[in-house]
């Protein structure tokens, strides 16, 4: 297949990237580059013949028919997204102007490509999402591709309204899409602004590790490589139409996986320990929801899928990526917001 993969120089669209090609897949790489976002994490297959670069605003029409033009990708994997909850709560017109009118954007050109190409029946445009536009849960109950949608932040509400406008241009206009909506990701090349790249490199430095209130809040937690295989699965043979919920069967409270962590830089870094003693409970995220977790058995009885990576050995491969890529993060340290608290308004 020849793929468009919007958003791939960001976390988990390189690890779709790097898997692609890996594959086979001929990949043209579609990002706007903006903070998150970081070439060296697709370094690896640049050279490709099956590789292409295009740095483009979602946002920008005509940009998008120029590339689709050029490049008559077989699919379009789209996870270009402004995706930290903390910089919604500050500045959430980026959210919305990204996540919501991007994504207007893209299925238009996607629809036009589509339709000059005599509507192939093998064509899709997979739209890939958050499970945080369910909401929140109480202390048991996992979330269906079924369940309602009920966004409490910026971004999960700029998220909801994109996965909307993508079910709305398959039914009216015939589109053909598939959906996946994931819990939390982790794994190597993660922006340093989110919860586990902060506890490793605060850590590593010696710093105090933040935990917004008493460290309660429960995610699952997912591998972002088994992530990447579970995409393109969906994206090569998930129902045209159908949405696909995607978890990695790993419920961890925040202040459980912080410990986890320490101790295993206890184990790597020995100098610095006992690292927990860097924990440090702060002011809570408004509006922080309480619980999320993913009924996976869609993916896994229709589609084969199941991860195949366990929250140790996850959280071991990680840390032991960043001790041997500090030039990685250490470059991304000086971006805009990188270690500061954002999202404190409210």
């Amino acid at each position: 297949m020849k793929l468009m993969v919007t958003g791939g120089a960001g976390f988990i669209g390189s690890a779709v990237v790097r898997l692609a090609v890996a594959r086979g897949h001929a990949v043209v790489n579609v990002d706007k580059l903006t903070y998150a976002a970081c070439l060296d994490n697709v370094a690896t297959v640049a050279a490709s013949n099956l590789y292409s670069f295009e740095q483009a605003d979602i946002c920008d029409r005509a940009a998008m028919d120029r590339i689709l033009a050029d490049h008559r990708p077989d699919a379009i994997l789209h996870l270009a997204a402004e995706s930290h909850v903390d910089r919604s709560i500050d500045g959430p017109g980026s959210f919305i102007d990204t996540n919501i009118t991007g994504t207007y954007t893209l299925l238009e050109a996607a629809r036009s490509h589509w339709t000059r190409l005599g509507k192939p029946e093998g064509f899709r445009f997979h739209h890939i999402s958050t499970d945080e536009v369910y909401g929140t849960l109480g202390d048991t109950g996992l979330f269906t591709e079924d369940s309602p949608y009920a966004p409490n932040s910026p971004y999960s509400a700029s998220k909801a309204a994109s996965d909307h406008l993508v079910r709305a241009w398959h039914e009216t206009y015939g589109l053909p899409v598939v959906m996946t909506n994931c819990s939390n990701n982790y794994g190597p090349y993660h922006f340093p602004e989110k919860l586990i790249p902060v506890v490793i490199l605060n850590a590593l430095a010696g710093r105090p590790i933040p935990v917004y209130g008493q460290g309660l809040n429960v995610r699952d937690w997912l591998y972002v490589e088994d992530h990447a295989e579970a995409l393109l699965l969906v994206c090569e043979t998930g129902a045209v139409g159908r949405s696909y919920n995607i978890g990695g069967n790993s419920e961890c409270r925040n202040i459980d996986l912080v410990r986890m962590i320490c101790a295993l830089l206890d184990d790597r870094r020995p100098e610095g320990k006992p690292h927990d003693r860097l924990i440090s409970f702060v002011a809570d995220r408004p509006g922080h929801d309480l619980r999320y977790a993913i009924d996976a058995s869609r993916i896994r009885e229709e589609l084969g899928w199941q991860p195949s990576v366990t929250i140790e050995e996850g959280l071991a491969h990680t840390v032991d990526w960043y001790l041997s890529n500090e030039a990685w993060w250490c470059a991304l340290q000086v971006r805009d917001g990188v270690g500061q608290r954002l999202g404190k308004a409210g």
